[in-house]
């Protein structure tokens, strides 16, 4: 994936420990515990996480489960960015410094693999960016981080083109002077690929400059698996009821996205799983130097990701579903506005 990191093509996000769930914060996490326990049981070795997801919460977690697991190579990014504190702002000052002590102790570890920029926000004037970069590189060569990464470019399927050209500016703006290890992008089937240099787009362009690539949120919510786009009893089909998943699409949204899932099905069969076999290898299969970490909320679904992952998809299977997700795409640009579709896309 890059500077010497080597990990199971499938890691884990783990974003959704800390948030709130039915049977209280213990019970949530046993939950998540089991699940990250099958998960290193599956062969996954990279683990994604923040102090941002649940205030630490999520690095807390991840750190009993290293102490059970000691013995076992496990890769761990973290980020920072999101968190102020009593700071001005998330990168002034020795703010890096100070998280990055917080994480550590928090994750029961003495270095991180990766260490993300999580924001493109380096306060007015990037007048925190000089010193945040000088962090970032001073905590790699003492040995506390061995990778550095940044977040990629991201819009919703709404952006405009002028939106998309904005962000490509920025983040090749941030990238040349950051020069990270690593890029961590959201990239799934509702997620336009911004296009960068010369019409290139994230996966030639980070190949091109020998960095890695994480892929986030490929199942976009847990909607690509078919699980989230059902119509209740009652709405008829194109109704813009006021219905939501909880996902956060709208009925309208999630009538387009499961035209597009009956398509898939139709040509690859019904078998649970197909769906999110076809989300998970259509984002593998994008290219050599790229892990997916996926979330999950429970042991079940984590094996259901890994189990489903079988033989990757022939160049004819592969460029029918990037047909019919393009076509969802489009779908969703022509029928919605920023307001209709959640920006989790």
């Amino acid at each position: 994936m890059g500077q010497q990191i080597f990990a199971h093509p499938l890691g884990v996000h783990c974003g959704a420990i800390g948030e709130g769930a039915t049977g209280g914060p213990a019970a949530q996490d046993r939950r998540f515990l089991d699940g990250l326990r099958r998960a290193v049981e599956c062969g996954a070795t990279l683990l994604d996480t923040a102090d941002s997801y649940g205030a630490g919460h999520s690095e807390r977690v991840v750190g009993r489960l290293l102490r059970e697991c000691r013995d076992v190579p496990l890769q761990l990014s973290s980020k920072v960015g999101r968190l102020r504190g009593s700071a001005p702002h998330p990168y002034a000052g020795r703010r890096i410094h100070h998280q990055l002590e917080q994480t550590l102790e928090n994750l029961y570890t003495e270095h991180l693999d990766l260490y993300i920029l999580a924001s493109h926000d380096f306060g007015e004037g990037d007048r925190y960016l000089g010193t945040a970069i000088e962090q970032m590189r001073t905590l790699q060569q003492l040995g506390s981080i061995r990778a550095i990464g940044m977040r990629g470019p991201h819009t919703g399927c709404w952006a405009s083109p002028a939106e998309q050209r904005t962000r490509a500016e920025r983040f090749r703006y941030l990238f040349r002077l950051i020069k990270p290890d690593v890029v961590w992008a959201h990239f799934n089937a509702l997620t336009p690929m911004v296009q960068l240099e010369g019409g290139e787009d994230l996966f030639s362009f980070t190949a091109r400059h020998g960095v890695g690539l994480i892929l986030a949120a490929p199942l976009a919510q847990g909607v690509l698996t078919g699980k989230r786009t059902g119509r209740p009893v009652g709405v008829p089909p194109g109704g813009r009821h006021a219905w939501m998943s909880a996902a956060g699409f709208t009925s309208h949204a999630l009538e387009s996205i499961a035209a597009g899932l009956e398509i898939l099905q139709h040509r690859f069969g019904d078998a649970p799983g197909s769906l999110t076999r076809l989300a998970l290898r259509s984002c593998l299969q994008q290219a050599d130097h790229c892990v997916v970490v996926c979330g999950f909320t429970s042991a079940q679904q984590v094996m259901e990701n890994y189990r489903c992952l079988g033989a990757p998809l022939t160049p004819s299977e592969l460029a029918a579903v990037s047909g019919v997700y393009a076509q969802i795409r489009a779908d969703l640009h022509r029928a919605s506005d920023p307001q209709e579709i959640h920006a989790r896309l």
